[in-house]
């Protein structure tokens, strides 16, 4: 696409914020954010979504330039996150005849993250409500808990386009060239991973629709290959693992556990089996969950730390939980000199998850460890 036009009548206006650090206060983007905004122009015009509030000035010019003197009709609004509503009042200001259009939970949300903020028309619209612009006819499909409660896509079936919100979004700013796989897993895993039922009930309501592009959130627009990233959707939905290998996730202090962990790496690469080992400690926390959900194996080596398990091992545990972690087998190391409680407790904090084999854990003590343990384990993994 050029620098704003994706179709003849759908342009981006979106931003990108190579300012902030921590997305959603928890998730390191080093590479920034985009937050996606589109005009539809026709008889109508159409703008579909907004921006963060600290962009809403730029946005708005954006919009300016675009329409060159034309008013706005419709502004759809797909999510209310703050990160993508927290511009929509600036709009208003603009062009106060503007048409707000979104379902009976997004005004609600609405009115909560702007209580004193009421002067404004609604337009409020049920699956599979249409709305006519003149040429293009958008059809409206709630998708609740793609990932808040109040989410829909919106179909241009004239042009083809699904306006997606945060499905098929990824971290980085669009001026910056990278992976799509990569950081949209960790944004999958990290932002949506809990409701992967969800996500597969969303993408049925779209399987038969025609589709030419999808217009995320954040994210560049996927012009090329859909069956790609929609396949990959489903893949990451069902909580598959993407690949044959083993995850070994360490939380050491002095080193000790660490070292057995390298040791047990070197045991499962023999058979050249494909071994990732990430330090808990130094790695950041999504980065390490995305992992996991990668792998078919998982290795949890912790030290025993106030008769429970170090910080770095009790997050990344907790994190895997609150995505619905499954379908993966997983085994334990502790270290412990005296009463060692990490293997007891890692071990409990993760039954009943669905679909986990949980292997028997070896025991270190220290810096002493059975070898014949270690291979026993190595073997298991296999």
């Amino acid at each position: 696409m050029n620098k704003s036009g994706i179709t003849k009548d759908i342009r981006y206006v979106g931003v990108n914020d190579h300012k902030i650090d921590l997305f959603e206060g928890q998730f390191k983007v080093e590479k920034g954010m985009s937050y996606n905004s589109y005009i539809i122009m026709d008889d109508k015009t159409t703008v579909v979504d907004s921006v963060d509030r600290a962009f809403a000035e730029e946005w708005v010019n954006n919009i300016r330039l675009e329409l060159k003197g034309r008013s706005v009709d419709y502004l759809i609004i797909n999510h209310m996150e703050p990160d993508h509503s927290g511009s929509i009042l600036e709009l208003v200001k603009a062009y106060p005849a503007v048409l707000l259009v979104g379902n009976a939970m997004t005004f609600k949300m609405l009115d909560q993250f702007f209580p004193n903020n009421r002067a404004h028309s609604r337009l409020i619209v049920k699956d599979k409500d249409t709305l006519v612009l003149g040429h293009h006819r958008l059809h409206f499909i709630t998708a609740p808990n793609v990932h808040w409660p109040e989410v829909m896509f919106t179909y241009d079936e004239t042009d083809e386009a699904l306006f997606s919100a945060d499905a098929f979004g990824k971290f980085g700013a669009l001026d910056i060239d990278d992976e799509w796989d990569k950081e949209a897993r960790r944004y999958y895993f990290g932002i949506v991973g809990k409701y992967g039922k969800n996500v597969l009930t969303a993408l049925d309501k779209v399987s038969n629709l025609k589709l030419k592009l999808i217009c995320p959130l954040h994210g560049p627009v996927l012009l090329t290959g859909l069956e790609y990233y929609i396949e990959k959707y489903k893949h990451w939905a069902s909580y598959e693992p993407d690949q044959d290998g083993v995850l070994i996730a360490v939380s050491s202090v002095y080193g000790n556990t660490m070292n057995v962990a390298k040791e047990l790496q070197k045991l499962l690469e023999e058979d050249s089996k494909r071994v990732v080992v990430l330090d808990l400690n130094r790695t950041e926390l999504s980065t390490a969950v995305s992992k996991a959900f990668k792998y078919n194996k998982l290795v949890l080596a912790s030290i025993t730390y106030n008769q429970d398990v170090f910080p770095s091992m009790s997050q990344f545990i907790e994190a895997l939980k609150s995505r619905n972690y499954q379908n993966r087998t997983v085994g334990f190391i502790e270290n412990g000199s005296w009463a060692p409680q990490a293997a007891k407790v890692m071990k409990e904090s993760l039954e009943g998850l669905s679909g986990l084999t949980l292997l028997e854990p070896i025991s270190i003590k220290g810096a002493t460890y059975s070898i014949l343990d270690l291979e026993r384990l190595a073997k298991e993994l296999k």
